[in-house]
């Protein structure tokens, strides 16, 4: 089953409240009121992920919007399942993650996301992805 995590769902809530705030802190935008009752039916059920098939389409094309501000990719350039790893190193997909990306729908790609993120291990989740961010600030301090 392809599935939005409530996360996402948190996330692109708080995404609309910023874009949109409400005027009189009673009233919410179209987008924020469509993501709010999806939120609110997962709490109520106890629900971690909603299925996108049957998903609210004002309520989709709201989290679209969230979706087109995140990061499309977790590669970070260093990518080991072209050496045979079943996990690529550098960013923890697998090897077939990495070369249907461009094919994946975007809660598919939220999916993997999510996986590569609760396991943690991939270097861009370690010391590396700070020792490149801080290479990065050092050659915009020299310069």
């Amino acid at each position: 089953m392809i599935a939005i995590h409530i996360t996402d769902i948190e996330a692109a809530i708080n995404y609309w409240r910023e874009r949109t705030p409400s005027i009189d802190g009673i009233t919410l935008s179209k987008e924020l009121r469509a993501l709010a009752k999806v939120y609110a039916l997962m709490v109520y059920f106890k629900e971690e992920e909603v299925a996108v098939n049957g998903f609210p389409s004002t309520a989709y094309d709201a989290w679209m919007d969230w979706y087109d501000s995140t990061p499309d990719t977790p590669c970070i350039a260093i990518c080991s399942t072209s050496q045979g790893d079943p996990y690529c190193k550098g960013c923890g997909r697998t090897f077939e993650e990495v070369q249907k990306w461009t094919e994946l729908t975007a809660p598919q790609k939220r999916m993997v996301w999510k996986r590569i993120t609760h396991d943690g291990t991939a270097w861009r989740f370690n010391r590396y992805s700070e020792r490149a961010a801080e290479a990065g600030t050092k050659k915009e301090f020299l310069n």
